[in-house]
């Protein structure tokens, strides 16, 4: 992930990482929560540096790092990752217990922040490019609903298409969506057919492009953070 460089100001307090996750909140107690799952081979640090960026208060934002496992696309090379990839085509095979296993994961993480008194209601889920993926799925099949899904850089396969069709609780979900229009690695033209899937499921996309490659640049950042803080409520 590329920032473009796009830190803030704001101060956070980091709490002691546990193996699995990284975790950083910006009050002492906070009433919110981000989940925010990262890209193929990268970690849960990948997004930690651009939190003051975000300027929400109040929140606590969890990034889970993935587990390692053989990447078929990479020549079964090991490497962090939410479920295997054989391919960067819209109709790659799917992974469905890689994928399942991811969702779950996402889901017992929702499930913490409630048992902590963080009402789904305040709590989002996002994600970059694979973990954009996992994202909208958990998500769109979490119950009760989050506030909203932030899904960057991604895709739906069109294999999982049907099921996700299939599985969604609550289409007045909103969904944050952006994507590279020179993007080499996750088509442009794959965001946007996400994206219309999800339109054409009832579900309201607030949809944001940028002349900008596989990566994250600082007016995204800034329109991601907007978006956060309305639908936080902060």
């Amino acid at each position: 992930m590329s920032t473009g460089g796009c830190n803030g100001s704001t101060q956070v307090e980091q709490q002691g990482p546990g193996p699995d996750e990284v975790v950083v909140e910006t009050s002492a107690t906070p009433s919110r929560a981000v989940i925010w799952l990262h890209g193929l081979g990268a970690d849960g640090h990948d997004f930690e540096p651009i939190v003051p960026a975000l300027r929400a208060p109040d929140t606590r934002f969890v990034f889970p790092h993935a587990p390692v496992r053989p990447i078929t696309i990479n020549g079964g090379m090991g490497m962090r990752a939410w479920f295997d990839i054989d391919s960067l085509d819209r109709d790659m095979s799917l992974d469905e217990v890689g994928l399942a296993e991811s969702v779950a994961r996402v889901h017992a993480l929702v499930q913490r922040e409630r048992d902590r008194g963080i009402a789904a209601d305040h709590i989002l889920i996002a994600g970059f490019s694979q973990g954009g993926a996992i994202a909208l799925v958990a998500g769109l099949t979490v119950d009760p609903a989050p506030a909203g899904i932030i899904a960057l850089s991604t895709f739906i396969t069109q294999r999982y298409q049907p099921t996700l069709a299939s599985t969604i609780k609550d289409p007045s979900v909103p969904v944050f969506m952006a994507h590279g229009t020179q993007d080499p690695v996750v088509q442009f033209a794959f965001g946007q057919h996400a994206a219309q899937f999800l339109v054409d499921h009832g579900i309201t996309v607030d949809w944001h492009q940028y002349p900008m490659g596989h990566a994250v640049c600082p007016p995204e950042i800034e329109h991601i953070g907007a978006w956060m803080r309305q639908r936080l409520d902060v």
